[in-house]
C-alpha cells in the first residue's frame, strides 16, 4: 500500500488501493479524552474520541455554519473508521438516544443542531479518498470537503467531479442532496456519477449495521444508493464513505473513468452598480438571465460549456454582481461568453464595473472585469475560496429556493425589485442569487436518481446573512417576504408546473412545513422530491423501519 498522505487522506496513483474495511479501534470512555494519537505518519485511523460538555472543544462542535442552530448534546463522537460509526450509532440507538451527525457543518436547517439532539457524530476527521481497483471506482470518505476532493482527484488522476463551489462544503451531506456546482451542465449533478454508497443502518431490533448499496440492477440494495442521489441527508442511516465512477463507463483506466476538467476556465466578474438600475433595468436584465438560460437548458446546448450566477444585493449594499465561467476547451468559449454578455445587458443600459466590492457571496474580485483564462484547479480554488460569508463566524442566516423552468414574469421581477430596494430593511447582504442549471442535469430521468428536477433552467435562491441575534426576526421576515411574494400567485411557494418545479432539498426552508407561510396546499415533500416522495418512504421503511434517524423534514415512514 503506497499513496499520498496529506493528513489522514489516503491515495494510490496507481490504483493500488482497495476498499476493504479499516481495522476497528475500541471507542473512548470519558468526556474529552482520546485513546490513540490522531494519526501515525503510516496513516492509520485514531480511536474514536468522545466529547463532553465541560471540554473545551464542545462549543466549536456545538454548531455549523449558522449560528442560528445550537446544539446541546451529551456528547460529540469523533470518529475515522466504519466501525467506529456503528459502534456509536448502536450505543445511541441502545441507549434510545436522539443522533445527527455533521460533516462539513454546511446545513442551512436545524437538521444537525437543535435542543432535542443527544449524540452528534462528527465526521470530520473521516475524510479519505482513494482508488478501490476491486469496484473500479473513487472511494471518498463522508467527511471530505469539497476542495479536498477536487485537488486530490485532480492532483492524483486528473479527474473530477461537477460538485459545489463553496470550499468547506461536506461530502456527507452534499451528495444526497443531489449537489450541483459550475461543472453540472456539462456534466451533471455530483449523484449522478455516484457508484455506490456505504451506509450505517438500524434495522428493526435496534441492530446498528453497515450497507453497502451500488447502482447495479441485480443489487438488493440498489434503492438504498438511488436515495442517496437526491433523497437528502439524515434519512436513512450515516453514510461513511462513497464510490464514483460515471455511468456506462466500462475503462479501467481510473483516469477514464470520472469527468477530466478543462484544462483551464474563462472567467469574468462584474458589478452592476445599483445607481443604474431602476424598474424598468431591473426588469430587462432578470428578465435577460432567465430567457437566456430557458434557451440554452437543453442536454447538449451549446451553451452547456457555460455557467453564471447573478448575485442581486438589497440596494444598500451598492451593486449587484455577475460571475460567468466558460469551459476553456470549448473553441467558443470566447464568442460564447460575448454573445451572453450582449444578450443579458440588452436594454437594460447599465454600465458594469470592476467587482471592487464583496457582491452576495463573492469577494471583491476586480482583476477578473476583463476575462480571464485560468489553470481550472486555480480557478476552482480561487472562486470556492473567496467566499466571505463562509468565513464569518458571527453568521446567522436564512434561506428559501426554487426551480425555474421559465424567466420569471415581469410581475415576480415587480416584486423582487420592491424589497431589494425597501428603505425599512437594508441590509446589504440580503440577496437574491440567480444560479444556472440544466444542460446535462437536463439529461437525466426524474425517476432515475432521487433528484426529481430535471427539466429546469436555473434555480433562486433567497438568502439573508446577519450577526446579532436581535436581527434574527427582520432578516428572515424579510426572506419571507420576497419569497412569499415571488411565488404569491401558487401560495408562496414554486409549485411544480409549467414555469416552476419545486425546491432544492440541500437548501432546506424551515417555513417549508409551516402552512403560515407555505400557502400553497402543497405539502414540503412533494416540492422537494415531487413523485419520488413515496418511494423513499418505502426505503426508509425497509432501511431504517424505526425512524431512528430523523430531522425537522427528514422522510416519514409511509402510514401504512
Amino acid at each position: 500500500m503506497s499513496g499520498l498522505n496529506r493528513r489522514r487522506m489516503l491515495t494510490g496513483a496507481a490504483g493500488a488501493l482497495t476498499a476493504t474495511g479499516i481495522a476497528a479501534a475500541s471507542g473512548g470512555s470519558g468526556a474529552g479524552r482520546a485513546l490513540a494519537v490522531e494519526t501515525s505518519a503510516s496513516g492509520q485511523p485514531f480511536d474514536s474520541v468522545k466529547i463532553g460538555p465541560n471540554d473545551l472543544r464542545y462549543p466549536e462542535l456545538t454548531k455549523g455554519m449558522n449560528q442560528r442552530w445550537v446544539s446541546k448534546p451529551d456528547h460529540i463522537r469523533m470518529v475515522a473508521t466504519t466501525d467506529q460509526v456503528v459502534k456509536a450509532v448502536q450505543e445511541a440507538a441502545s441507549a434510545n438516544k436522539r443522533l445527527t451527525v455533521q460533516g462539513g457543518g454546511h446545513c442551512y436547517a436545524d437538521f444537525v443542531h437543535n435542543p432535542n439532539v443527544d449524540v452528534v457524530i462528527n465526521m470530520s476527521e473521516m475524510k479519505n479518498i482513494y482508488f478501490d481497483q476491486g469496484r473500479s471506482a473513487f472511494v471518498v470518505e463522508a467527511g471530505a470537503t469539497l476542495m479536498e476532493v477536487y485537488e486530490t482527484l485532480f492532483k492524483i488522476w486528473g479527474v473530477t467531479l461537477p460538485g459545489g463551489m463553496c470550499f468547506s462544503v461536506g461530502m456527507g451531506g452534499h451528495v444526497p442532496g443531489g449537489g450541483y456546482g459550475l461543472l453540472s451542465r456539462k456534466e451533471g449533478l455530483i449523484a449522478d456519477h455516484l457508484y455506490a454508497v456505504e451506509v450505517v443502518t438500524v434495522d428493526g431490533s435496534g441492530r446498528a449495521k453497515s450497507v453497502i448499496a451500488t447502482r447495479e440492477a441485480d443489487d438488493p440494495n440498489r434503492d438504498l444508493w438511488w436515495a442517496h442521489t437526491g433523497g437528502g441527508g439524515g434519512n436513512f442511516g450515516v453514510v461513511t464513505r462513497y464510490w464514483f465512477r460515471s455511468p456506462g463507463v466500462t475503462a479501467t483506466d481510473p483516469g477514464s473513468l470520472l469527468p477530466r476538467p478543462p484544462e483551464e476556465l474563462l472567467v469574468n466578474a462584474v458589478s452592476i452598480p445599483w445607481s443604474d438600475l431602476d424598474s424598468a433595468s431591473f426588469t430587462r436584465l432578470v428578465k435577460n438571465y432567465g430567457t437566456w438560460f430557458e434557451n440554452n437548458s437543453a442536454p447538449g446546448s451549446p451553451g452547456a460549456s457555460l455557467s453564471s450566477f447573478l448575485l442581486v444585493n438589497h440596494k444598500a449594499n451598492g451593486s449587484a454582481g455577475l460571475l460567468t465561467v466558460v469551459d476553456g476547451s470549448d473553441p467558443n468559449a470566447d464568442s460564447l461568453l460575448r454573445d451572453y454578455l450582449d444578450r443579458l445587458f440588452a436594454g437594460a443600459n447599465v454600465r458594469t464595473r470592476p467587482l471592487s466590492e464583496p457582491v452576495g457571496e463573492m469577494s471583491a474580485a476586480p482583476e477578473l472585469y476583463q476575462p480571464v483564462r485560468l489553470p481550472w484547479f486555480r480557478a476552482t480554488r480561487l472562486l470556492g475560496t473567496n467566499n466571505p460569508t463562509l468565513n464569518d463566524p458571527t453568521m446567522r442566516a436564512d434561506y428559501k429556493s426554487g426551480y425555474l423552468k421559465r424567466s420569471f414574469t415581469e410581475k415576480q421581477i415587480a416584486t423582487m425589485y420592491e424589497q431589494l430596494t425597501r428603505t425599512d430593511h437594508a441590509n446589504p447582504n440580503s440577496i437574491m442569487v440567480l444560479l444556472s442549471y440544466g444542460g446535462a442535469i437536463n439529461s437525466v430521468a426524474p425517476d432515475a436518481t432521487a433528484s426529481a428536477q430535471r427539466d429546469s433552467a436555473f434555480k433562486v435562491l433567497v438568502e439573508s446573512f446577519w450577526s446579532r441575534k436581535s436581527d434574527d426576526s427582520a432578516n428572515v421576515n424579510w426572506c419571507r417576504s420576497i419569497y412569499n411574494g415571488i411565488f404569491a400567485e401558487k401560495g408562496g411557494y414554486p409549485v411544480p408546473d409549467d414555469r416552476a418545479d419545486g425546491c432544492y432539498i440541500n437548501y432546506p426552508d424551515m417555513d417549508i412545513t409551516d402552512p403560515e407561510h407555505n400557502k400553497s396546499g402543497v405539502p414540503w415533500y412533494k416540492l422537494y422530491y415531487k413523485n419520488n416522495y413515496p418511494k423513499l418512504q418505502r426505503v426508509k421503511k425497509n432501511y431504517d423501519p424505526t425512524n431512528f434517524f430523523r430531522h425537522s423534514q427528514s422522510i416519514k415512514l409511509p402510514s401504512a
